[in-house]
This record gives C-alpha cells, sequence and structure tokens, in this order.
C-alpha cells in the first residue's frame, strides 16, 4: 500500500514543480512585454513630441487669432445692450429698490457699494420719507443716438 502512495505524492510533486515553473516563465514573459510596451510607449511619446506638439501649438495660436474677433464684437455687443437697457434700469429698478420718486430719473445710480446703496449723486439715500417729489429729477431720454442724456426740455422723455 505504501508504494501507490508514494507514486501519488511523487506525481504531486512533479505536478507542482511543472505548475510553478509555468508560472515563472509566465511571470518572466509578461515583464518582457511590460518593458517592450514601455519602450513602445516611450518611442511614441517622443514620436508625438517631436512631429505633432508644434503643429498643435501653431493650431492653439490660430485659434486664438480667429477668437479674438469674436470676443471682441461679443464685448461690443454687451456694450451696446448695456447702452440699450440703461433707460430700463433708470426707470425700473427705482421701483424695485423702494424708491419710487427715483423711478425715471436719469441720476438713479442704484449700486450697492460695500453694502450701502447709492441712490443717486444729491441724495445719497434717497430723498427724505414723506417727501413727494425730488426737486433735482430729470427724466431719462429714450433716444439711443448717443450715449449721453438730453436736457430734460426736450420732448421725448419718458414720463
Amino acid at each position: 500500500m505504501d508504494g501507490w502512495q508514494q507514486d501519488w505524492l511523487r506525481s504531486l510533486e512533479s505536478v507542482t514543480k511543472e505548475v510553478e515553473q509555468f508560472f515563472e516563465n509566465v511571470g518572466r514573459d509578461l515583464a518582457e512585454l511590460a518593458d517592450v510596451v514601455i519602450d513602445l510607449s516611450e518611442e511614441i511619446v517622443e514620436e508625438v513630441e517631436r512631429s505633432i506638439a508644434p503643429k498643435l501649438d501653431q493650431l492653439d495660436h490660430q485659434i486664438v487669432e480667429w477668437l479674438k474677433p469674436v470676443v471682441q464684437l461679443m464685448l461690443g455687443v454687451e456694450t451696446s445692450i448695456d447702452r440699450a437697457v440703461e433707460p430700463v434700469t433708470h426707470t425700473v429698478e427705482p421701483w424695485l429698490n423702494q424708491h419710487p420718486i427715483c423711478i425715471g430719473c436719469q441720476h438713479y445710480h442704484g449700486q450697492v457699494y460695500g453694502g450701502n446703496l447709492l441712490v443717486c449723486a444729491m441724495h445719497p439715500f434717497g430723498v427724505d420719507e414723506g417727501v413727494d417729489s425730488c426737486p433735482d429729477k430729470e427724466l431719462v431720454s429714450w433716444s439711443f443716438s448717443s450715449g449721453k442724456s438730453q436736457n430734460s426740455e426736450s420732448g421725448d422723455r419718458f414720463q
């Protein structure tokens, strides 16, 4: 009975050595493959840097040159829109900011600085409570021919 057990142990040892040898060979082959892939990827990176990178830099420069006029146009449109809506901001915002006497006044500023609303230069905090009109009020001109307001004598005033 001891004979078959020893044969079985020898067979098991033989299989174990072959499996171990197989995994060592696979590990060695994978290490060689990894080295080849690393070398190849380094060569590809060098080739890209040599041939494609300068072209990409040139393309980037061209795109910037193409976009400059578009950006300038958009900034010009934004300025035009700001100028066009200025009468609206001077007529609507005072109402929204609880300064109904200032509605339509060209002097209305309505910007917040340091948490404080500057209503206008003549009345930084707005007119006093209980006052029904502002002695300095000049109505907004709705003409778009120039960026500046016209005198209050003009007939095309918003009232």
